[in-house]
């Protein structure tokens, strides 16, 4: 004993029987050899089921597989299936000691099940730590990540970063509150204006499990329509998601479900909230105390209790799509959810994409719409402004704006607030015929044609062969033209034509929910426009080409959804609302808007596609990287037999000064890509397929960044 210690052994001659027993008890306790912490070096494992298995926060493919881990005795109780744990990782074969495998580092993980044996003959490293003993991962949450890790050639590890938020202690300490009883069923209500609505509604509440594509009549409704579907699901015992594009939707929403439901019966969930709040309303749905939630993308794998309907409301919008590995599209996650569970599924919004009438044209799903009566009684008038009109308007050459619009303003200004959309900066122009604007598109994959400097000769965008002797096969017109660009000085000119009137501005920097239902000039752009309380009087959606022409497969899609957006804001035809649109009348998306038959468009579109071998009716994977890695890949790659390449093409660099877009080569890098097309029915064996390549020159130590080749599959801009 050092001689630090002589005055504790001398001062206990004096000390209390009672001090004197511990402090013997406790030098008893320290002569017992104890496990060193986190490597339980010779500590007994656990007498039931000792092996865990576990699924390593590792996302390289390579990894995928669960790894076994020891259970020692002291983490038996705590060692359960779902719960999050932290295991030594990356050790050698040869560092055992004691039948241990040690070394390696600290890695986080989830513990997937407990076993009698593992498969793998030699010794096992024991589990470090269990983080918490709070089960964050069920069966049904593992296997809705597996699929979607299947789905899109990527990591289980990196779906479940994407499905399960970050631990927050302080937020896993407090209980959750007790579940409410189910709420009585809900009256149709306005759900009675669309065809099979009422009895969608009965569905729901009887605890069927119906599949709708809605197609919802414009005004502000569909909020509360959403919310009577999920009270509807609460009635017959089972709970519900509810996906929404952004945090104003998730407001609406939210307001929805307060009114109809009552206060703290669902949970809202996303990525926005603090890290403390978003992890203590998931774990209220993980415990079951709610089962009703609303949420952005973040909320597509919400760990709701007896799903009984998950819904989407717009799926065409950009922000479904996640940006993260392996990029899900909360559209498709919720299908496979609807598939999983066996749930209902609810896909509305005020257009129609063609994955939607995909679904119906199917027969997966049933189609709920108004009829066109209801429809041309809900919906506001329609103007159009092509180029013949600005061409002759004096009006138009002056201040490029038309007549018909300063009209509409100056009307509509008389009873209430004006809405003007324009379109936001970075569309870039592609080419078009200039005698009836068919897009120029390749003669041997049908992709866009682009000239990338001027002077340049037109190549396709998709498979990068060249085009010398383009003709349109519309109207056999020789002459092209790029797309026209919106007008900068929009909101300049409307503030000086109307000097009494406040303008207000609605866009990417300053985003407004609401507006008051006195005369304004609101000026936002696509996505950005705010609720008028009334409805506007009228709107202008001015530079339609700019939308058009932008190098994508879904331009005249994506247009018309956000031409409705703004559109369905505007006060009905029968009380004064009009909407003037700038762009050529003839075509097919402008014609869409005028009837208002966005169905009718997305089935157009749909049987084109068709046709020509477009998603959704094929599948689709995009392949970027250095020429040389992307060919290396595909060298390697086990396509399968009805794969067709299209490409190389150049990758555009990102502009200097600008933040570096996903996907995008990094600064000084020049890379190709190549789409991979397949069939109906060949979209799991493609993906097979890119998954395994990918892990096996990820294995080889070919993931480095300079060397990076980015798959991804069902890519949503292909051009």
């Amino acid at each position: 004993m050092s001689s630090e210690d002589e005055p504790v052994e001398g001062g206990g001659a004096g000390a209390p029987p009672e001090q004197l027993a511990f402090i013997r008890e406790s030098v008893r306790q320290a002569k017992v050899p104890r496990a060193k912490p986190r490597t339980w070096r010779g500590a007994a494992l656990a007498e039931e089921l000792p092996v865990a298995r576990v699924l390593v926060d590792k996302g390289v493919l390579h990894l995928d597989r669960y790894f076994d881990y020891a259970v020692p005795r002291e983490l038996d109780a705590e060692a359960q299936p779902g719960v999050r744990v932290r295991v030594r990782f990356g050790a050698g074969r040869h560092r055992v000691r004691e039948g241990r495998r040690e070394g390696g580092g600290l890695i986080d993980g989830f513990l997937i099940e407990r076993r009698a044996e593992s498969d793998y003959s030699g010794p096992l490293a024991a589990l470090a730590q269990v983080v918490s003993p709070e089960r964050v991962l069920d069966p049904e949450l593992l296997g809705l990540a597996r699929a979607v890790a299947d789905r899109y050639a990527g990591s289980l590890a990196d779906v479940l970063q994407l499905a399960v938020p970050p631990r927050n202690a302080r937020a896993e300490g407090r209980p959750s509150p007790e579940p409410s009883p189910p709420p009585k069923a809900p009256e149709a209500g306005t759900w009675g204006r669309y065809e099979n609505g009422g009895a969608f509604i009965q569905a729901l509440a009887s605890g069927g499990a119906p599949r709708a594509v809605w197609n919802a009549l414009p005004g502000p409704e569909w909020s509360e329509e959403v919310a009577i579907a999920v009270a509807a699901t609460l009635a017959s015992g089972r709970g519900a998601l509810v996906v929404v594009p952004d945090g104003r939707a998730v407001a609406r929403v939210d307001a929805a479900l307060s009114e109809v439901l009552g206060e703290g019966r669902h949970a809202v969930l996303t990525a926005e909230a603090g890290p403390e709040k978003r992890y203590r309303q998931w774990l209220a749905v993980r415990r079951g105390s709610v089962r009703a939630v609303v949420g952005t993308r973040a909320a597509m794998f919400a760990p709701v209790r007896d799903l009984g309907l998950v819904a989407i409301w717009d799926d065409g919008d950009d922000s479904h799509s996640e940006p993260h590995a392996p990029q899900p599209h909360a559209r498709e996650v919720l299908l496979l959810r609807a598939a999983l569970d066996k749930c209902a599924f609810l896909l509305g919004s005020w257009s129609c994409t063609v994955e939607a009438a995909q679904l119906v044209e199917s027969g997966w799903a049933r189609p709920v719409v108004a009829s066109r009566e209801r429809v041309r009684a809900s919906a506001p008038l329609v103007r159009t402004v092509g180029d013949g009109d600005l061409a002759r308007d004096e009006a138009a050459r002056a201040a490029r704006l038309p007549s018909l619009a300063w009209q509409a303003v100056r009307e509509g200004l008389r009873h209430g607030p004006v809405l003007v959309q324009v379109p936001r900066r970075g569309y870039v122009p592609r080419m078009a015929c200039a005698q009836c604007r068919a897009p120029a598109r390749c003669r041997h994959c049908s992709g866009p044609l682009e000239a990338r400097a001027q002077g340049e000769t037109l190549a396709c965008g998709w498979c990068g062969r060249e085009e010398s002797a383009w003709h349109c096969p519309e109207c056999g017109s020789f002459r092209l033209r790029a797309q026209i660009v919106g007008a900068r000085r929009t909101a300049e000119e409307l503030g000086r034509a109307f000097p009494a009137v406040p303008v207000r501005t609605s866009g990417r920097e300053h985003v407004l929910d609401t507006v008051p239902g006195a005369p304004a000039l609101v000026v936002s752009t696509p996505g950005a426009e705010p609720v008028a309380e009334g409805g506007y009087a009228a709107a202008l959606l001015l530079d339609g080409w700019a939308m058009l022409g932008r190098p994508d497969l879904r331009a005249g899609e994506d247009a018309l959804r956000r031409w409705i957006a703004a559109a369905a804001l505007v006060r009905g035809q029968p009380s004064g609302g009009t909407v003037v649109i700038v762009a050529e009348p003839t075509l097919r998306p402008v014609q869409a808007l005028v009837r208002w038959d966005p169905v009718g468009h997305a089935v157009r579109e749909l049987a084109e596609r068709a046709e020509l071998g477009f998603p959704p009716v094929s599948r689709m994977a995009s392949l970027s990287g250095p020429p040389e890695a992307v060919a290396q890949f595909l060298a390697a790659a086990g396509l399968p037999p009805d794969a067709e390449l299209l490409g190389p093409v150049p990758v555009p660099d990102a502009a200097p000064g600008r933040p570096r877009r996903t996907g995008a080569p990094p600064p000084g890098e020049h890379w190709d890509r190549v789409l991979v097309r397949v069939p109906p029915g060949s979209g799991a064996a493609l993906a097979s397929a890119l998954k395994t390549a990918q892990a096996a020159r990820m294995a080889k130590g070919g993931g480095g960044e300079g060397a990076a080749v980015r798959v991804r599959v069902d890519p949503p801009d292909i051009g």
